[in-house]
């Protein structure tokens, strides 16, 4: 199958949602939606804070303890970025429709439920954000993410960002990182074995993906691509879609 490199967002798509997203990259498209701050349930209230509550559901059939995985590592990491504390007794509700999934080519399967759905988390991490800018919830820092695998090849080990569901399949660790805005680390998820010294290199390359600087020159932003050539640039991305979002919503005036 024959996936994008580059990801590709729009915003906006549901209009009866006060947010929405739909994002595509490595063979994942990801539509999300945003209602909040409203009111919160009894059992989900908090005196001083909102809860942010995030479902996600399969490309096929019913979610289950993988889906639950998910939504519990997402809502840890997008209520660190959310301002809560602004809206307390409230609920932000995102909700996660995986939409397409690539498939292996040597199973001929559809990863629509992978073991730990380690390659899919950076999509739907990202969609999420994108909905939360949709609908205006206020933010301490807007987020990118990215996965990160180690694969033996011939002997000798390589890092591939964004990798297949047959890189997965065969690598020795699988991570995935997000980072904020200010660069901080905000999301760290890891699988298999690796020493110390792999780590490292995985979070130098998973931060130049999603904190790569543009460079600039005479207060003009230059796009150099032979500078840097691990990924796609995430954060440049980010700006950009919603640079064009509000170009759009501004143009008939």
């Amino acid at each position: 199958m024959t996936v994008t490199t580059a990801p590709e967002a729009a915003l906006g798509v549901l209009p009866r949602a006060d947010g929405s997203a739909k994002y595509s990259h490595a063979g994942y498209t990801v539509t999300a939606s945003v209602n909040g701050p409203i009111e919160a349930q009894r059992r989900d209230e908090h005196p001083y804070e909102a809860h942010v509550d995030v479902i996600v559901r399969p490309a096929a059939g019913v979610g289950g303890t993988r889906e639950r995985h998910l939504e519990s590592i997402l809502q840890s990491s997008l209520t660190q970025i959310v301002l809560v504390k602004n809206f307390p007794r409230s609920l932000v509700q995102i909700v996660l429709q995986v939409e397409d999934a690539p498939e292996n080519d040597y199973v001929n399967t559809k990863l629509v439920q992978a073991s730990l759905n380690f390659a899919i988390m950076p999509a739907l991490f990202q969609t999420s954000v994108l909905a939360l800018l949709s609908a205006g919830v206020p933010m301490r820092a807007t987020a990118t993410a990215t996965a990160v695998a180690i694969v033996s090849r011939d002997g000798t080990k390589t890092s591939v960002v964004d990798p297949s569901p047959r890189d997965v399949e065969i690598a020795r660790s699988v991570h995935v990182l997000a980072f904020t805005s200010h660069d901080e680390l905000l999301l760290a998820e890891s699988e298999g074995d690796f020493t110390v010294q792999e780590w490292n290199h995985v979070y130098e390359t998973a931060k130049d993906v999603c904190c790569r600087p543009v460079p600039t020159k005479e207060g003009m932003e230059m796009i150099l691509d032979d500078e840097h050539t691990n990924g796609p640039d995430l954060r440049h991305f980010l700006r950009s879609t919603m640079e064009n979002k509000v170009a759009s919503d501004l143009h008939w005036k």
